[in-house]
């Protein structure tokens, strides 16, 4: 065990050395990216309620999604009580943690947590749930389709957007996919990406699909737009992903999404998110 502080705050590190990804990757280097890249992520945290996918074994053992701040949690990191209507665990309510700090984001990854998800809504300073104020599209490759034919649906998205006056912006999803993101433009989300994405099924048939029926996906790109549910959450930009490498969920500019031919062209690791946010800073900056 280590015992560090971080900005004032004491912090107990332990298994540094144990990997958590198959190639070597552990957690002491886990710890060492969220540090690393906390300015860019932590305004993306903000005010939002915070579930994350634990692996205290690595990527490879068992995992556990975590909505409610665990009761060791220190008293100094945010939580705020929300309902939980139709919680599968039979609770009223969940005491969620906001990460809003360097210790906070620490002692996040000393838990083994991965993988960061987050809604599309934020919490007030008192709490209480506000309005949605991110819209997000994710896309979703049925096999043998894949990024590149994700980046093809993004780029009719985005012509879609433009036309409406929406600016959006890409990421990897740091899995097999891609993401779309930009500020609400109504408060009524969940029903403008459903209908964006319906639009886009009539439009590019061959490539779309917009319900999630396992049948109709092999081949196409399903347009999910059912992340835009206040019940629902998506991984986070510059967050950590379970896969066999220690892939990131990267922000991507268009002409990257315009030039890829390959899914190797939109994988990213740790170390490379680091070094595009010293060269780029953040892309997502204005959904911040």
């Amino acid at each position: 065990m280590v015992t560090v502080t971080v900005d004032g705050r004491e912090l107990s590190l332990t298994n540094l050395e144990k990997p958590l990804y198959p190639g070597g990757f552990t957690k002491g280097q886990v710890i060492d990216y969220y540090s690393r890249v906390a300015p860019v992520l932590l305004p993306h945290l903000a005010g939002r309620p915070l579930t994350v996918k634990r692996y205290p074994d690595g990527v490879e053992g068992p995992s556990f999604f975590e909505k409610n701040a665990p009761s060791h949690t220190p008293s100094w990191v945010r939580t705020v009580r929300l309902p939980a209507p139709g919680s599968t665990k039979g609770r009223d309510t969940i005491d969620y943690r906001v990460v809003e700090d360097l210790p906070g984001l620490v002692w996040t990854a000393q838990l083994a947590g991965l993988e960061l998800h987050t809604p599309q809504w934020r919490v007030g300073p008192r709490g209480g749930a506000h309005e949605s104020d991110l819209l997000v599209l994710d896309l979703d490759p049925g096999e043998p389709a894949d990024v590149v034919q994700c980046c093809e649906v993004a780029l009719a998205l985005r012509e879609l957007l433009d036309t409406q006056g929406v600016t959006a912006y890409a990421k990897t999803s740091g899995s097999k996919g891609l993401q779309l993101g930009a500020r609400a433009p109504t408060a009524d989300t969940s029903g403008y990406a459903r209908a964006l994405a319906e639009h886009l099924e009539q439009t590019l048939p061959r490539l779309v699909v917009s319900r999630m029926t396992k049948a109709l996906r092999p081949g196409k790109v399903l347009v999910d737009w059912s992340q835009n549910s206040p019940a629902k959450t998506t991984v986070s930009v510059y967050s950590l992903r379970a896969r066999t490498l220690p892939t990131v969920s990267t922000p991507v500019t268009w002409a990257e999404v315009a030039a890829c031919r390959s899914a190797q062209d939109l994988r990213f690791t740790t170390e490379d998110v680091l070094a595009r946010v010293a060269a780029d800073g953040d892309l997502w900056a204005d959904l911040a």
